[in-house]
């Protein structure tokens, strides 16, 4: 039976929103001096693309049932793919920061790895639902998650976009897990996930530079490969307890590298202090909580695994880009989902969070 959303959980998404784009904002302002960037274009772009067309993407798809994504998901799932491959075509794609993760038309530019990434969780939970107790065999479990995650991994890679491949993995493994994989299952994959990192870290010396950074964070070249966790560091432990006050980061002025994309954080942290960056981070916590809550008492198993992997999806790289930027973690590239720059992600994130209301609506008493 239908029932009203969850509140709670559309109260902590609206507030996430909020104080998000209030900490864009801010950042964005840094944007005055750098030459060639706009502030007024760069915050209307996140207010209009980002904002209004996201809160309808949450209207319709908070209204939409559910299972008619399990109907299309494997032309959800192709249409996605065929779209992300579309940023290898000349003229079509765009690259900047020296990777090529945009559909560019006219002024008008598109991040398809983020559809790739849901496509992949509504496609994978349709899939687990319907094989049900035979996710046991290889060739129904194992094998499809390979076949997969292979195939969006070797996409995402060649953008090179690790981070959302990461995300990814981590939700496809989580779901796996809970639809029943047996525990020799998870080992294999940790095996192959563990000569996979390693052979990223053999072919993309970037990543090896982080990894050695964040190994040897004491001793690091502050000026080259430490030169961003270092900026970030700086920014954080400015803001001490309440901050230096809204608008009055000096990191973003020129020092952090992606104030509004990556280093967001850093800003929230300076301008906010401890308690506004605690703040933030306990909004996820509880996103995460209340989408886990959602999708233990979703009303059919693939309503439970979609809304399990949406939440792992936003939480892995919230979380992941959070860590990154207080040194517990090797730097990554992600940003942070409802407060970074980016239209498109912004606008997934809400449909996403549209999706898991709409599961709250059917689920069990």
């Amino acid at each position: 039976m239908k029932r009203h959303f969850d509140r709670p959980f559309f109260f902590i998404v609206l507030t996430l929103v909020v104080f998000g784009f209030i900490i864009f904002f801010s950042a964005s302002l840094g944007l005055l001096t750098r030459p060639g960037a706009s502030f007024e274009a760069t915050a209307l772009k996140q207010l209009v693309f980002g904002l209004l067309f996201g809160g309808v993407a949450l209207f319709v798809f908070s209204n939409l049932n559910y299972r008619h994504l399990r109907k299309y998901s494997f032309y959800f799932f192709i249409a996605a793919l065929f779209l992300t491959l579309l940023v290898f075509v000349p003229g079509i794609g765009f690259e900047h920061g020296g990777a090529r993760r945009w559909i560019s038309v006219g002024s008008f530019t598109f991040e398809p790895s983020e559809l790739l990434r849901l496509s992949f969780v509504i496609y994978f939970a349709a899939w687990l639902s319907m094989v049900k107790d035979k996710v046991k065999d290889f060739k129904f479990g194992l094998l499809p998650f390979f076949i997969l995650s292979g195939i969006s991994g070797a996409v995402l890679l060649l953008q090179p976009d690790t981070d959302s491949f990461f995300t990814l993995f981590f939700a496809g493994l989580a779901m796996f897990l809970v639809a029943g994989g047996r525990f020799k299952d998870m080992l294999i994959l940790g095996f192959v996930g563990v000569l996979g990192g390693g052979a990223l870290l053999l072919f993309r010396p970037y990543l090896k530079e982080r990894l050695l950074a964040f190994i040897n964070l004491s001793n690091v070249d502050y000026y080259g490969a430490g030169y961003q966790v270092y900026q970030s560091l700086i920014a954080i432990g400015s803001g001490g307890l309440t901050g230096r006050g809204f608008g009055q980061s000096v990191q973003k002025f020129g020092y952090l590298p992606e104030p509004i994309g990556d280093s967001i954080f850093a800003v929230a942290g300076e301008e906010f202090g401890f308690i506004g960056a605690s703040l933030l981070i306990l909004l996820f916590l509880f996103f995460a909580l209340r989408g886990l809550r959602i999708a233990s008492r979703a009303q059919d198993t693939f309503g439970g695994l979609t809304a399990l992997g949406i939440v792992i999806l936003i939480i892995s790289q919230s979380f992941l880009n959070i860590a990154s930027m207080l040194a517990v973690f090797p730097l990554s590239g992600t940003p942070l989902v409802f407060v970074s720059q980016g239209g498109t992600a912004l606008l997934i994130a809400l449909a996403e969070a549209g999706i898991l209301l709409n599961i709250s609506r059917y689920q069990k008493v």
